[in-house]
């Protein structure tokens, strides 16, 4: 009994969006863990001092970041998807079994 052949579900993948996603996530991570960076008081903002208003600015910013790294890795996902789809107008598709419309 043989086994039919697996049909690949995604092309392949480009590094580059993997890269700028990473790279965003780890300034997201890091930045803020520099605590010199932000171990002061002024400037004030509402009377907060700087230390805490820093803080919850990179938490507006790390959400930014992290929207950006999210619409980046889904488009190439999409991009991967459409690049293995089954054309019925492809012979080379004929072989794997049922087309798009017979499923």
């Amino acid at each position: 009994m043989s086994t039919p052949p697996e049909v690949p579900t995604r092309g392949p993948a480009r590094p580059g969006p993997y890269v700028v996603s990473g790279i965003l996530i780890l300034i997201g991570i890091a930045l803020p863990l520099i605590v010199p960076i932000y171990a002061r008081e002024t400037p004030a903002l509402f009377g907060l001092p700087f230390f805490y208003w820093y803080q919850m600015l990179w938490v507006l910013i790390d959400a930014g970041l992290l929207w950006i790294c999210y619409a980046l890795i889904t488009r190439e996902d999409r991009r991967r998807r459409d690049a293995v789809r089954i054309d019925p107008t492809n012979p080379a598709h004929a072989r794997h079994g049922k087309t798009e419309r017979e499923k």
